[in-house]
């Protein structure tokens, strides 16, 4: 969306709050930053028409709309000093030249689902680099690759892709409004990562704009860099404008079902023998498991566990497969639908059924909430004591919602050092562990108990999930594991959340970090420090 304003009238209306801001810091001149804009953009698309300053009557509507997590919106007394929408990558370079020229820092947003909001939060004077508009999918069938822009969608690339091919798919998120700048660098998985791994592993190429304003390629920000961003996170790095993506082979046809089975129908046994035989099975299949507390009538709690199946192919195969490998489910013809690849990212998506494939261009979520996550990995199974303490801590916290994820099939066969993301081998599964709230149960000032709920299943499962250190997804951010303030970057509190996010991979992102940042100008609360002299 476009602020149709002239730059002397950004220059007038930016005035009076550019003068309440820099008292707090003398470094930061924001009507120099206004004024170096234009004279580093593109000047057939004028960078005034990109420009969102508080005074402006859509900054608050473009602020809100892509900040998810309504417990970092409505708890955040920060607003940027401009939301930059950037229309032509040299509004993206313009605004690192300027932000680092005149003491501003730069976060970068691209679907604003950073599960603790550091793409559009700050507690030192800022700007927000908004991506949104810059979302062209280049797809070539021929060379089975895709050009995807940062503030594209997930959905939007399922979407361009069967456009041109119903034999091609691309390993990536279940959620379809996840923007794919941010999506990808934290590594991005889903249905199909068991076949080929995560969204990073099937990144070929990039376009990236360093601390300097310039636009690298792979081969101009060399391989140590390539490396660092697929899995290491971009923002500590630079801003990512475009990755190229190599497509993959997808049947006509697919498979999906939902099991469901509680306490009662023997889930405790059947989740203890998913653990066993879900990393193990074909890679074609992937099954995931969902643990939920329910009233099963007359006040009575009790737990039913979701079986959520992908399979690349079609009922007839996939019933001979559980039937050899996983009989105790029980899963039946009736359970199972055949649908496109296309079809079945509306299906993972939770869309009601004969929801058509337009969806996928709704790029704005639309039912955000209040929410906290934390995340863990698993190298060893859950015993079934350990289930019925997750199952009693379920009941008991109720308002929560938990995802296993198996891993195996192609995770296991990468090393953790072959890109910056480190999560391979020796994990039978990854855990999310979630509580969403609404205003009903509290709003904003119910958050504290909330938190503590989050806090409470994640100490529970402590004595069985992964140690020294309990490693953690980066897209799921969670600020309980470490972090640094707004604008310090504490090496020894930066190696706290480092080595659970990215293992063994940490020390050498550094290394990269200090030959591509330096002077650390890409920084927030969780990012890589530049490696101590």
């Amino acid at each position: 969306m476009k602020a149709l304003i002239s730059t002397l009238s950004i220059f007038s209306m930016f005035a009076l709050f550019s003068i309440s801001l820099v008292t707090s810091n003398d470094s930061v001149d924001f009507d120099s930053f206004l004024r170096c804009l234009p004279t580093h953009s593109n000047s057939s698309i004028p960078i005034a028409d990109a420009i969102l300053t508080p005074d402006n009557s859509s900054f608050e509507s473009i602020y809100q709309l892509r900040a998810n997590n309504l417990r970092i919106f409505m708890s955040t007394t920060s607003r940027p000093a401009a939301i930059i929408t950037a229309l032509h990558p040299s509004h993206a370079q313009a605004t690192v030249i300027c932000a680092k020229r005149h003491g501003l820092q730069v976060r970068i947003r691209s679907g604003g689902h950073d599960f603790e909001g550091l793409s559009y939060t700050s507690d030192v004077p800022f700007v927000i680099l908004d991506m949104f508009n810059l979302h062209s999918i280049d797809v070539d069938v021929a060379s089975e690759t895709a050009w995807v822009q940062a503030g594209a969608t997930t959905g939007e690339l399922y979407y361009r892709i069967a456009e041109k091919s119903n034999v091609h798919g691309f390993p990536s998120g279940v959620c379809t409004t996840l923007g794919i700048g941010g999506h990808f660098s934290g590594g991005g998985y889903g249905p199909l990562m068991r076949k080929y791994g995560l969204s990073i592993d099937n990144v070929i190429d990039a376009q990236l704009i360093d601390a300097n304003g310039r636009i690298l390629n792979r081969e101009s920000m060399g391989e140590d860099v390539f490396w660092a961003i697929r899995g290491g996170g971009t923002t500590s790095f630079g801003i990512i404008l475009s990755w190229r993506v190599k497509l993959v082979r997808v049947p006509p046809r697919v498979t999906v079902f939902t099991v469901p089975r509680t306490l009662e129908q023997g889930a405790t046994d059947l989740v203890y023998r998913w653990q066993q035989v879900a990393p193990n099975l074909p890679k074609d299949l992937f099954i995931r498991i969902q643990p939920q507390p329910i009233n099963n009538g007359r006040n009575n709690r009790t737990v039913r566990v979701l079986f959520i199946g992908h399979f690349l192919g079609q009922t007839d195969r996939l019933i001979q497969l559980m039937n050899t490998s996983f009989p105790e489910l029980g899963l039946q013809r009736s359970d199972c639908l055949e649908m496109s690849w296309v079809d079945s990212t509306i299906y993972w998506a939770e869309f009601p059924n004969g929801t058509t494939t337009d969806v996928l261009l709704d790029r704005v979520q639309v039912n955000r909430s209040f929410s906290k996550s934390k995340s863990d990995y698993y190298k060893v199974m859950i015993p079934k004591q350990g289930l019925e303490t997750l199952w009693e801590a379920l009941m008991d916290i109720e308002d929560i919602f938990v995802q296993m994820n198996p891993y195996g099939g192609r995770m296991e066969e990468i090393s953790e050092s072959e890109t910056a993301f480190a999560h391979r081998g020796g994990n039978l599964f990854m855990a999310l562990y979630g509580v969403t709230w609404s205003d009903s149960d509290g709003g904003i000032n119910a958050t504290t108990r909330y938190v503590e709920l989050s806090r409470r299943l994640y100490n529970a499962m402590a004595p069985y999930a992964s140690n020294n250190p309990r490693e953690a997804f980066l897209n799921y951010r969670d600020l309980d594991i470490g972090s640094n303030e707004s604008d310090e970057t504490d090496f020894k509190d930066a190696r706290e959340y480092g080595k659970k996010y990215f293992r063994n991979n940490f020390m050498r992102l550094t290394g990269v970090k200090g030959k591509i940042d330096p002077e650390n100008f890409f920084k927030n609360e969780q990012s890589i420090p530049p490696l101590p002299m």
